[in-house]
């Protein structure tokens, strides 16, 4: 029949009290294999963490109104934290920024910008014939004639060129250029190169970025002075309204970079016959930002053109090819000023981004009068005119640097990431008392916990081979025989008998050791 042995074990008072010793003292009675370390409980991570009023509200002690209080007040804490940390977080992804003007300093010699001007008039009347008429009738407003001046109905013209027409029909600057002078020095027509846009035939100075006219000095009479002479005579007669239909006299001028082309019907600014128009000029250099924070167009690093039929992207030339293609969805065509540069048009809306670095002319303009009578009666000598059309057709543009600096403007992030970081430090401090480290602390306590819970899932569990309650240990025989140190001893003591207890050869340990008393 199967025995049981009672075991009685008494411990020594001193250690029946907790101490931290090393883990030998976890070792069970007789001897098991010591498991594992248990992953820590959430009250010694508390009063060994760094973040401040952890361990006063969960660490280990009495739960009492004390605790209470420093758990609201790191909930409070915690909570404002947040908060603040959801602002920051709104702001920087609001990506602000700021525009930062800076004055350089005064260089010897500046590139003098390109002008541009067109005659508000396109067509010379004289210059028409009677297929120009009868192609240019939607432009014109004119009816189509015959030679008599009556309108056929079977008039039949050969395919009109468009180019040869403007060249032709056209108001040429040598007819209208009275006088000229560049910076003290003398320039005529041929300073000029013609340019197609929507008022026809048109004419820039200083156009080539290869070999631009540098302005040594600040002031009138530094820059370009020029005389013209719209020729009001060529005007066409109005027969009917277009939307092409023009009731102004007068000149339009743009001041651009010469990387960028006239994109003169919008861009520039009237000047009136009768008053000599002054327009003081000072170069800006935009810079803007990319995304996130704008949506400039960086340069190309393969130093390739961006646009087909320009050197380098603008928004006027991307503007035009814009326009280009929206012609070319339509009528299979190109108007004179867009790009030479037949392709398939893109579908949906045209986008045109601002570049990143971008040069332009600030312009102030004032006016006086002219001529007065004393210049009247001598230009009307001088030109074989009279008074009254000197008034009515001559006007003077005189275009300069006000100083020779520049202006650069510059958008810059206004709350970048280094900010951010620096303030969402700075509310951790204040709030909770933490860092980068307390919360590295955080996650090694969650991981520990975790990786334990893992374990204890994917180990098979053991069955116990003893039970124990209090200080009573019930073991088997078999289970003694089995643990026993001395087998084989207690074979030769017990006759060859395998089913006899083997004595009991080890003595009582010294007084105060683990084991007092050890009686089976």
């Amino acid at each position: 029949m199967p025995i049981e042995i009672v075991c009685k074990i008494k411990f020594a008072e001193e250690d029946a009290k907790p101490k931290e010793k090393e883990a030998g003292d976890e070792q069970s009675l007789l001897g098991a294999a010591q498991g594992p370390a248990a992953p820590r409980d959430l009250a010694t991570f508390a009063s060994t963490s760094t973040l401040h009023g952890l361990g006063r509200a969960c660490g280990p002690g009495p739960h009492g109104l004390r605790r209470t209080l420093w758990v609201l007040a790191l909930l409070t804490s915690l909570a404002a934290f947040l908060y603040q940390a959801a602002s920051l977080a709104r702001g920087y992804l609001t990506r602000p920024h700021l525009v930062a003007m800076d004055p350089a300093a005064p260089a010897p010699v500046a590139g003098f910008p390109a002008v541009t001007l067109c005659n508000i008039n396109r067509f010379r009347h004289s210059a028409l014939s009677d297929a120009d008429i009868f192609h240019l009738a939607n432009l014109t407003g004119l009816p189509p004639k015959d030679r008599d001046g009556h309108r056929a109905a079977g008039l039949r013209y050969p395919e009109p060129d468009m180019v040869d027409i403007l060249n032709r029909t056209g108001h040429q600057l040598a007819d209208m250029l009275k006088s000229c002078n560049f910076s003290g020095h003398h320039c005529s027509a041929s300073n000029f190169s013609v340019v197609y846009t929507r008022y026809g035939k048109c004419y820039t100075f200083n156009a080539d970025p290869q070999s631009s006219l540098p302005s040594r000095a600040g002031g009138m009479g530094s820059g370009l002075e020029i005389m013209l002479d719209i020729q009001q005579e060529e005007y066409l007669p109005i027969w009917r309204e277009t939307n092409e239909t023009s009731f102004e006299a007068g000149i339009r001028v743009q001041i651009h970079s010469q990387e960028e082309p006239p994109y003169i019907h919008q861009l520039g600014f009237g000047v009136s016959p009768g008053f000599q128009t002054f327009v003081s000029c000072q170069e800006q250099r935009l810079t803007y930002l990319p995304q996130p924070w704008g949506n400039c167009r960086a340069e190309s690093k393969l130093r390739e053109p961006e646009l087909q039929g320009y050197s380098a992207y603008s928004v006027s030339a991307c503007r035009l090819r814009c326009e280009k293609e929206a012609v070319l969805q339509r009528c299979h065509c190109r108007m004179v000023h867009m790009p030479d540069s037949l392709g398939g048009g893109s579908e949906g809306p045209c986008f045109c981004p601002t570049p990143c670095n971008l040069t332009r002319y600030g312009k102030e303009i004032s006016m006086v009068k002219i001529p007065n009578r004393g210049s009247a009666r001598y230009l009307a000598r001088k030109y074989n005119r009279n008074e009254t059309y000197i008034r009515e057709n001559f006007l003077v543009l005189d275009v300069f640097f006000e100083a020779l600096t520049s202006e650069a403007m510059e958008q810059r992030a206004a709350y970048g990431l280094s900010a951010l970081l620096g303030d969402l430090g700075g509310q951790m401090g204040l709030f909770i008392g933490a860092s980068i480290l307390t919360l590295l602390e955080i996650l090694d306590y969650i991981y520990e916990v975790s990786w334990d819970r893992l374990k204890r899932v994917w180990r098979r569990p053991k069955t116990p081979l003893r039970t124990s309650t209090g200080g009573i240990s019930t073991l088997g025989l078999q289970e003694l025989k089995e643990q026993s140190p001395c087998p084989n001893r207690g074979r030769a003591e017990g006759g060859g008998a395998s089913n006899l207890l083997p004595n009991h050869h080890h003595p009582h340990g010294p007084p105060g050791s683990l084991f007092e008393d050890f009686a089976c």
